[in-house]
């Protein structure tokens, strides 16, 4: 493994990322700036913290701390689409994709810090 880049976990968290940040875009022009900055923030710390973690991969716990950091941005980017959906019902189809999606994320992550708390060599 190379890089960062090189792990599934991250691959899958950029795309969401990226996904997430679009779909803000489409919210009410009066929520670009509340729940949408605080999705967009929340997502990017998902991905964010699994680079800052992998960056401190010599120090196995840290790189743990930091897995589990985005862990919990990810259930908090869950939460605010959960919000979105109900204020905003046209967009229940894609928020409960990205929920879906999500949810997937983290029980790829919780495995992922499993296995780097069994199996990771520094």
């Amino acid at each position: 493994m190379k890089s960062y880049k090189d792990l599934e976990v991250y691959q899958r968290a950029f795309s969401l990322f990226l996904e997430t940040h679009r779909f803000t875009m489409i919210l009410p022009k009066y929520e670009l700036y509340e729940l949408g900055s605080q999705l967009r923030r929340s997502s990017d710390s998902v991905v964010s913290n699994i680079v800052e973690g992998y960056g401190r991969r010599s120090y196995k716990a840290d790189f743990i701390k930091f897995l589990i950091y985005s862990h919990a941005s990810n259930l908090e980017t869950i939460n605010h689409l959960e919000k979105i959906k109900v204020l905003y019902p046209d967009l229940e189809i894609k928020a409960n994709f990205l929920i879906i999606e999500y949810d997937v994320l983290g029980a790829q992550t919780f495995k992922f810090i499993d296995y780097v708390k069994k199996e990771w060599k520094t």
